[in-house]
């Protein structure tokens, strides 16, 4: 199979080596991801004021909804084109990508144009403050639009990560970061655009990053040139197709539609306590990083040996992972006890008493318990990857009850104490369908 030398074989060679290998770009691309998004939020904080830094929290998680789908979508398709490596079929390889394309496309102008024509509605739905309404809806307007251009980068990162190649989309990323950062401050100082600007540097550096991806595409990986005749889709190719990606997709949309309805208990408790919850979410990110670049490495891994038939490989892989995983946690644990409070004054640039107090709270919690989600990130990505849908969608339900019950009862009776308890309790529920379907499955299951 024709192919581009920085693509990675994940079906041959120990499975820890190759995954690190995989993962570590896939961790620093994400980890930029992460920095110029704080660094919207660190601008936002100190040149525009708290108020400003609530309005763009307050509907940061609608964004991350969107962003979290669409990503999802692009990864279940890369899925199936894992598979297709694998087995080596570069024709239906093709074919994959090709359908990727004009699905995800498809799918993102029926729920972008929606978006956009019910987004007042929809923060009034989040409790969104009237005296932040107009930065709020000024900012998210601008990146829901903008999200067709985060599809194409997803579509293309995803894509060449399916082949084995997670060190392009990271290069890619970097330079798209350094622009957003430079953009922050042309848009916002310069200019005078307020949170429009840090969304415009947001846009702009993802299409940047989405033109850099089709050169090096063009240039360097021939098995991902697609002729016209590879884009008539049969309807057993478009099913597989959402299969896939709607799982992964809906997946990522239950968990993040959670945290959508906690945003807005959150967001009737005052702008201290978004604020707060604001700078420690980004800390969350940060320290759950590698976890989750670990679960999505192990979701083209998985499929790469499915479509091999190298079970033995994907039960190796996995125990490596969890033994990684725990591992991180056990770091994270430490951080969250010592040096939260400083992290919540650096991003916020704030000495609020109050913002500080709960933000630290927040990651002392809830970060006292991250191993348990390090089981649910890499157990769902692996059933995805070898084909179980089901489960993860069902795990990710739980998780969407849970926050529907803590939003409308907990928060009621305890403020902001029920908004910090609310996912560990969750966690624990959502861990357990997850453990057991796993140890079911033929693909652990088998011994030979």
């Amino acid at each position: 199979m024709k192919n581009a030398k920085t693509a990675l074989n994940l079906t041959e060679g120990r499975p820890v080596k190759l995954i690190l290998l995989f993962a570590i770009p896939v961790f620093l691309g994400n980890l930029f991801q992460i920095c110029y998004s704080l660094v919207d939020t660190k601008i936002v904080g100190r040149i525009l004021g708290e108020t400003a830094l609530a309005a763009v929290g307050s509907v940061s998680v609608l964004y991350t909804l969107l962003t979290g789908f669409f990503n999802g979508l692009s990864l279940g398709f890369s899925v199936l084109t894992a598979r297709f490596y694998g087995s080596g079929e570069e024709k239906k390889l093709k074919e994959n990508v090709a359908g990727a394309i004009v699905l995800g496309f498809l799918t993102a102008a029926v729920i972008v144009t929606a978006a956009a024509v019910f987004i007042r509605p929809i923060l009034t739905l989040l409790n969104v403050p009237s005296q932040q309404m107009d930065m709020a809806l000024s900012y998210i307007t601008l990146l829901v639009w903008g999200m067709f251009v985060t599809l194409a980068y997803n579509l293309c990162a995803n894509t060449l990560r399916a082949i084995g190649d997670s060190l392009t989309p990271l290069i890619f990323l970097v330079i798209a970061a350094l622009t957003n950062v430079a953009l922050d401050y042309l848009f916002i100082l310069v200019f005078d655009m307020g949170v429009r600007g840090a969304a415009v540097a947001t846009l702009i550096s993802q299409m940047l990053s989405v033109v850099l991806c089709l050169i090096r595409i063009r240039q360097g990986f021939p098995i991902l040139h697609l002729a016209k005749e590879h884009f008539v889709l049969s309807k057993d190719r478009v099913c597989s197709l959402y299969q896939s990606g709607l799982s992964m997709g809906l997946m990522s949309s239950l968990v993040n539609f959670g945290t959508l309805i906690l945003q807005s208990g959150i967001n009737q408790l005052g702008t201290e306590i978004i604020v707060a919850h604001t700078a420690a979410r980004k800390v969350c990110e940060i320290w759950g990083l590698p976890v989750s670049v670990l679960g999505s490495s192990m979701a083209t891994y998985c499929g790469q040996n499915y479509g091999a038939g190298r079970y033995d490989r994907i039960r190796q892989g996995m125990k490596s992972v969890l033994i990684l995983g725990a591992a991180w946690d056990g770091v994270v644990f430490i951080l969250a006890h010592t040096v939260s409070p400083y992290l919540i004054r650096f991003i916020t640039s704030s000495d609020n008493g109050e913002i500080v107090y709960w933000g630290t709270t927040y990651l002392r919690v809830d970060m006292s318990f991250l191993i348990v989600t390090m089981f649910i990130v890499i157990l769902r990505n692996c059933m995805q990857g070898f084909g179980d849908y089901k489960t993860p969608i069902l795990s990710s339900f739980i998780e969407l009850v849970g926050k529907l019950v803590f939003t409308f009862v907990f928060v009621r009776m305890f403020g902001y104490w029920g908004i910090i308890w609310t996912e560990p309790v969750i966690w624990f529920l959502m861990v357990i369908p997850l453990a057991v379907m796993t140890l079911r499955n033929p693909v652990i299951k088998n011994r030979g």
